[in-house]
């Protein structure tokens, strides 16, 4: 995955300031960014507060533990199954 040159905080601060009045090319030629870039960030953090990009975060890691314990006890299941077939 490609890393962005810019932290989340960052990137709502720049989307405040497009909401504040400057024109998005502006902007856009300010931070080094193209119109594209602002419009996927804007279609992905906007409306977002700071505060609320750090609970996504924790709720983004949160979701990822449980993706792993849920395949450990699929896989574990699984097994088990496997081997009360074998029994019978």
């Amino acid at each position: 995955m490609k890393r962005t040159r810019f932290s989340d905080t960052q990137i709502v601060a720049i989307l405040k300031q497009a909401d504040a009045g400057i024109k998005v090319k502006d902007l856009c030629r300010e931070h080094g960014i193209s119109d594209a870039t602002y419009y996927n960030w804007k279609a992905k953090y906007g409306g977002l507060e700071a505060s609320d990009l750090q609970r996504l975060k924790e709720l983004e890691g949160q979701l990822t533990k449980f993706k792993r314990m849920y395949a450990d006890l699929a896989l574990e299941n699984h097994a088990l199954k496997d081997l009360i077939e074998k029994k019978l």
